[in-house]
């Protein structure tokens, strides 16, 4: 009987060794991921500039664009018009892949729902206490998107940062 189990399992033991791997002797090309080209329209770079002018004249550095955090915000509005809703949904989601793919060691973002102008939008970033210390916070990347809701009209901002 025990021969038997040993010949029935025998295939199953061999498959499992030739399709199995270890993570320990796994490397993965992360830059494979990395999002490289990313078409910004006038009013992200209108609110990349008005962030950027800000940090300046409170005494910080200006922060570089970076295309692959672009894209993520792009995803992430894209997921919040499709599904209705506004929220840091899947954050930690966002945060890993730009610490893993851009070597970040902090990651935060800022969302903005359903106002007319950048200016409007970061002024109320500016009013709140988070957003703010966001803007304001030791990061050296940043990256945007602002899409308009084609049903409604409305502009969803998903602004994330990173420090390296």
């Amino acid at each position: 009987m025990n021969a038997k189990m040993f010949r029935a399992l025998l295939p199953i033991a061999i498959l499992f060794t030739l399709v199995s791997c270890s993570t320990e002797d796994s490397t993965e090309d992360v830059s494979a991921l990395k999002v490289d080209n990313f078409s910004y329209n006038e009013t992200e770079l209108d609110m990349m500039s008005r962030i950027n002018d800000y940090r300046t004249s409170v005494g910080l550095n200006a922060l570089e664009p970076i295309n692959h955090i672009s894209f993520k915000s792009e995803e992430h509005n894209d997921y919040m018009i499709t599904n209705d809703v506004v929220g840091h949904y899947f954050f930690e989601s966002r945060s890993n892949n730009i610490k893993q793919v851009l070597g970040a060691v902090r990651v935060s973002e800022n969302l903005a729902y359903n106002y007319n102008t950048n200016n409007a939008a970061l002024n109320a970033w500016l009013n709140s206490e988070g957003h703010k210390e966001n803007i304001e916070g030791d990061y050296t990347h940043f990256g945007i998107s602002i899409k308009t809701n084609p049903e409604n009209g409305r502009k969803y901002y998903t602004n994330i940062f990173m420090k390296r």
